[in-house]
C-alpha cells in the first residue's frame, strides 16, 4: 500500500517499478521523464531488476529507487494499488504535509509570541513592585506625616480632604487652560486646536458664568455627595487609614474604576440626551459647542450628581478603596475630563477628538473610553469624519490638522 505520511507514490510489495524499455525514441525526447524516491516496500529484499547488469540498478539504468511516473500516464494501476494516479497521490499528500508544516508554524509563532508577552509583563512588573518597593517607605512615611498632621478621621479625609483635594486639581490644570484661552498665549499651542478660531480669546462675560456654576457644584452639590459617599463607604466597610495598598492592589483598583466609570457615565450621558429629559438638564453643558476646560463640570446639579460624581465613585465603592486609592482615581478623572473638554489636541496627551466632536454634533460619542459607543454604534457619524482619524495620541509635536489635513480627508 501506499506511505502517504512521506508523501511517495503507492509501490506494490517488494518489487520496485523500473522504467520501460525505450519504446520510442521520439516520445522520450520530447517529455523528460519525472523520477521520484521511493524506498522498496517489505522486508528489503532485492528487487529482480537489481540482480542484472550493475548491482542495484534496472535495465533503465536508474537505481530501482527511482520511479519514472511518465510510465504511469494513461495506463491502469497495478493490482492492489489505489486507483488515483502516482503524481496526484504524490500532489495530494504533498499539499497536506504544507498545511500540516503550516499549522506547526502557526503554533510555534504563537507560542514564541506568548512566551514573549509573558516575560515582559513578568519583567516589568517586576521592575515596577521593585519601584515601588523601594520608594514605599518614601510614600508610607510621607503619608504618616499627612495622618498626623490632618488627623485619621475618616470622615473628615472623606468628605473634607476628597473636596479640597478635587478642587485643587481641578482649579491648577484648568486655570492653565484658562489662561490660554483668555490671552491666547502661548501662541505655539494655536496651532493645536482642535476647533481654530473658536474662544480666541474666550469672551469673558461666559467664562465668569462657567466659574460660578462650577464653583457652586463643587461646594453645594460635592460636599453632601461626599458626605453621602461616606456612608455609603462605612457600610461597605472602610480600610485602615494609615497603611496604603499594595501596588499591584492599586493598579486592579484603578482598572477596575475605568471600566465602572465608562459603563456609569455613557447611560447616565445618553439618558440625559432623552428627548423629554435634555431640555431642562444636560442643554446647560451643550451651550459650549466649542468647550474649554473649566466646562467640564458647568452643567445641572442633577446631571453633576448622576453624570459626574456618581459614575467615577462607583468603582471605589465597588472595591472598598482606601481613600489614599480614591484621590489618586479622583485626581485622574479629573485631568481625563479636563483634557476632554479642552479644545486642544496637544501632543502626547489623549485625544480629546471624540468629546470635542460629541458638543459639536450632540448625538454621537457618549463614553469616555469610546469602547461603548462602538458596541451601540454611537459613534457611527464620528467614524465618518475626519476627527475620526486625529483621533489618536500624537506622539510628535506635529500638530493633527497637519498630519490629517483636511484637503486629504474625504
Amino acid at each position: 500500500m501506499s506511505n502517504p505520511a512521506h508523501g511517495r507514490p503507492p509501490v506494490s510489495g517488494s518489487t520496485s517499478i523500473s522504467s520501460t524499455s525505450s519504446s520510442s525514441s521520439s516520445s522520450s525526447a520530447a517529455s523528460s521523464p519525472v523520477s521520484v524516491t521511493v524506498q522498496p516496500a517489505g522486508n528489503g529484499s532485492s528487487s529482480p531488476s537489481s540482480t542484472s547488469g550493475s548491482a542495484g540498478k534496472d535495465k533503465s539504468g536508474l537505481p530501482p529507487v527511482y520511479l519514472n511516473l511518465n510510465d504511469y500516464a494513461g495506463k491502469e494501476p497495478p493490482q492492489g494499488q489505489a486507483s488515483c494516479s502516482p503524481l496526484q497521490h504524490w500532489d495530494d499528500t504533498r499539499t497536506a504535509d504544507v498545511w500540516l508544516s503550516s499549522l506547526h508554524s502557526v503554533i510555534f509563532i504563537i507560542t514564541c509570541a506568548l512566551a514573549a508577552f509573558i516575560l515582559f509583563r513578568n519583567v516589568l512588573t517586576w521592575h515596577l513592585q521593585s519601584f515601588w518597593g523601594a520608594s514605599g517607605d518614601f510614600w508610607q512615611s510621607q503619608w504618616d506625616k499627612f495622618i498626623d498632621s490632618f488627623g485619621d478621621e475618616p470622615m473628615v479625609l472623606w468628605v473634607f480632604g476628597t473636596t479640597i483635594f478635587t478642587m485643587i486639581v481641578y482649579w491648577t490644570v484648568g486655570t492653565l487652560y484658562t489662561f490660554m484661552d483668555l490671552t491666547n498665549r502661548p501662541a505655539c499651542l494655536r496651532k493645536y486646536k482642535i476647533q481654530p478660531g473658536t474662544n480666541e480669546p474666550v469672551e469673558v462675560r461666559r467664562l465668569l458664568k462657567v466659574i460660578w456654576c462650577v464653583v457652586c457644584n463643587q461646594i453645594f452639590v460635592g460636599i453632601p455627595l461626599a458626605y453621602a459617599s461616606y456612608r455609603l463607604m462605612e457600610i461597605r466597610g472602610l480600610s485602615d487609614i494609615r497603611d496604603l495598598p499594595t501596588f499591584h492592589w492599586v493598579c486592579f483598583e484603578l482598572t477596575v474604576c475605568i471600566l465602572m466609570e465608562e459603563l456609569g457615565f455613557y447611560y447616565s450621558h445618553r439618558l440625559l440626551h432623552h428627548k423629554h429629559i435634555y431640555k431642562y438638564i444636560h442643554k446647560q453643558h451643550h451651550e459650549w459647542t466649542a468647550p474649554i476646560s473649566v466646562t467640564a463640570i458647568y452643567c445641572h446639579p442633577i446631571e453633576h450628581i448622576f453624570s459626574n460624581l456618581l459614575p467615577p465613585f462607583m468603582g471605589v465603592f465597588l472595591m472598598g478603596s482606601h481613600v489614599a486609592t480614591a484621590w489618586l482615581w479622583f485626581a485622574l478623572a479629573i485631568l481625563s475630563t479636563l483634557n476632554a473638554h479642552s479644545g486642544y489636541h496637544l501632543p502626547f496627551f489623549p485625544s480629546p477628538e471624540a468629546h470635542d466632536f460629541h458638543h459639536l454634533k450632540f448625538n454621537n460619542c457618549f463614553g469616555v473610553l469610546g469602547v461603548l459607543d462602538r458596541l451601540h454604534g454611537t459613534d457611527s457619524l464620528f467614524r465618518a469624519t475626519k476627527s475620526y482619524a486625529r483621533h489618536i495620541m500624537m506622539l510628535s509635536f506635529r500638530p493633527p490638522r497637519d498630519a490629517f489635513p483636511d484637503s486629504t480627508m474625504k
